[in-house]
């Protein structure tokens, strides 16, 4: 039976205060990396899908996304297929 690959990445709204992510912005100069301006943490939550991967398969990870894997307050979500090519195509 066929496994797809969903990648569901949560990242923080632009407008709320990431301070993981300061801290390693700040860090990176120290460290010889230069030209960083900006740094967002973030999550990432691959999930192997057995079986067809439908509309319906989809509507129901972009509910566990909205439900249990990101906080929609302060945190924005994506969700993407990942085919056995390695092919990525965003939901």
């Amino acid at each position: 039976m066929p496994v797809a690959r969903v990648v569901v990445d949560v990242m923080l709204k632009p407008e709320i205060l990431d301070p993981q992510g300061q801290a390693v912005q700040r860090a990176l100069p120290r460290l010889g990396f230069e030209g960083i301006s900006d740094v967002r943490q973030g999550k990432r939550f691959e999930l192997e899908v057995a079986g067809p991967l439908d509309e319906a398969a989809l509507t129901r990870i972009r509910e566990m996304a909205e439900t249990f894997l990101a906080n929609t307050v302060i945190e924005d979500f994506t969700v993407k297929v990942e085919d056995v090519d390695g092919a990525k195509a965003e939901s």
